[in-house]
């Protein structure tokens, strides 16, 4: 500006050289020393290994092993019916029983061709002797002798065939009471006092208590796994109980409406708490399978050496560990060598990891 002495322009000068200096005193501080990496959030979670094939659960039903028609083996009518079903007998206990007037007619009979046939014997016998004393003596010829010989002989058989049909006729009468055959439940009754029946028959159903299994139907995609699988045997009335069972049976052919496999899996264990007709879960696992960690794929990491994960160490540190991939299904991919039941892996993210980032493990992100 014009007009201005030498000493305005000096102190305008120092004016705007102070006020430099002020501005550069609220500036920021020295950044030589850089601020600590924060640790980045990484979704890590620990892995659990699992059987490759997964267990599998079939529902059934508790029935005994052997269930038998019982019949009378002869022919008569029924007097009593003496059980009912649900009925629990033992052993040689009585179930029904058929009018015994008959059956005790024809024992009376058997007895008394038995006594005749004695008496024929016995007559036999001494004319037998006689003629041999006579025949030593000259007083009889040797075909007589043979006659009363032979006469003898057939009485004899007489005599046993008489008593083959007294124990016969015996058999038939203590076949009127039809008795059970071992320890059970009587499931189903097909008489009533009255009714005549036929040898065989089956008048009364018995389950046999001592041997239970679990009846399941299996499909068949699983078949050939069920024949080797490991079975257990748990009950709906009772989740915490668990019987360890094998496969005894299968049908050999499917059945024509569900197209399913019927198999029997006996239950050893079993007790009186395991009662017929109860529902059943059977689970089978493979006991040879594979076991793998299912991970995401956004877990896997390839640079050309081969695949690996990231792991997060107890002290925030990632680890990369080369792992085995045993096969990838549509969204998974199945390790089974490489890692450690527990090891917590990065899930999201791991491609843009590098050895030395830092970071922090959570199980879940929240935003």
């Amino acid at each position: 500006m014009r007009g201005r002495s030498p000493l305005f322009h000096f102190l305008n000068a120092a004016a705007v050289s102070a006020l430099a200096a002020m501005l550069a005193g609220c500036g920021p501080a020295d950044s030589s020393q850089p601020e600590p990496e924060k640790a980045r959030p990484v979704l890590a979670r620990p892995i659990a290994f699992e059987p490759r094939v997964r267990e599998r659960s079939l529902v059934g039903v508790i029935q005994a092993r052997v269930e038998s028609d019982l019949g009378f083996r002869v022919q008569g009518k029924v007097a009593k019916r003496l059980v009912n079903v649900g009925d629990a007998v033992h052993q040689g206990d009585a179930l029904a029983t058929l009018d015994e007037v008959d059956l005790g007619l024809q024992v009376e009979q058997a007895e008394a061709e038995r006594n005749a046939a004695l008496a024929a014997r016995a007559q036999a016998e001494a004319e037998f002797q006689r003629a041999e004393r006579l025949s030593k003596d000259g007083w009889t010829t040797a075909s007589m002798l043979d006659t009363r010989r032979a006469a003898a002989e057939e009485a004899k058989g007489r005599l046993a065939r008489a008593e083959r049909s007294l124990d016969l006729a015996k058999n038939a009468s203590s076949y009127a009471v039809l008795r059970a055959d071992a320890d059970g439940v009587i499931t189903a009754t097909a008489v009533e006092p009255g009714q005549v029946v036929q040898p065989g028959f089956a008048a009364i159903r018995l389950a046999r208590t001592a041997e239970k299994e679990a009846v399941v139907s299996i499909p068949e995609s699983i078949v050939q796994r069920a024949r080797t699988a490991k079975a257990v045997v748990t009950l709906w009335s009772n989740a915490d109980a668990r019987y360890e069972a094998t496969l005894r049976e299968m049908s050999p052919a499917a059945d024509a409406a569900t197209r399913t496999y019927l198999a029997r899996f006996p239950v050893p264990a079993a007790g009186p708490d395991v009662q017929l007709g109860m529902t059943a879960t059977v689970t089978l696992t493979d006991p040879n399978s594979e076991r793998i960690a299912r991970l995401p794929f956004t877990a896997l990491v390839d640079q050309g050496k081969g695949p690996f994960v990231w792991t997060v160490d107890p002290e925030g540190k990632l680890v990369a560990k080369p792992v085995t991939v045993a096969t990838y299904e549509a969204k998974d991919v199945l390790v089974s060598g490489g890692l450690t039941e527990g090891d917590r892996v990065v899930l999201i993210g791991a491609q843009k990891l590098d050895v030395g980032v830092s970071v922090r493990a959570v199980d879940q992100f929240s935003f």
